[in-house]
């Protein structure tokens, strides 16, 4: 699914520029559910917030994504954590993502490809967010061979 939304991405106007490792990460909010797949790209693109915001609601769709159950099962989950050094407060789209300084799964990767991009309104680099981060939940590096 990671590997489609990419592609899906690519034919909508956002073109990868890197992308991290894929981490299993443990559950957040959800017990009993598997552990998820994430991964953290950054990427390009002339489109304005909410237009990236429809493109990527879209992509979901068209990956099977269904909000039926808030924190529940799903097949793509796709979030905009930063729109550059933008700050972004409106009724559909809040950037930088509110919750991505409490998600290991989230800083983790991002960490990977982007130690030393500041926060625009913390004014702290993603490193110093892991580091602050009170989420102790489990992320590891994936390996496709390995079984959670």
């Amino acid at each position: 699914m990671l590997e489609r939304a990419i592609a899906a991405m690519n034919s909508t106007g956002i073109h990868l520029a890197r992308q991290s490792s894929l981490y299993v990460t443990e559950p957040l909010d959800a017990p009993g559910q598997a552990w998820f797949l994430n991964a953290v790209v950054e990427a390009e693109t002339s489109l304005l917030p909410v237009q990236l915001l429809h493109a990527v609601l879209q992509i979901e769709r068209q990956l099977g994504r269904r909000r039926i159950t808030p924190h529940g099962p799903r097949t793509i989950d796709l979030d905009i954590l930063f729109y550059g050094s933008s700050v972004i407060r409106s009724r559909e789209l809040e950037v930088p993502h509110p919750r991505l300084t409490e998600r290991r799964f989230v800083l983790v990767p991002l960490a990977q490809i982007a130690p030393e991009f500041r926060h625009p309104t913390l004014c702290l680099t993603v490193t110093q967010l892991l580091a602050a981060t009170v989420d102790r939940s489990e992320v590891r590096l994936w390996h496709a061979a390995a079984q959670t």
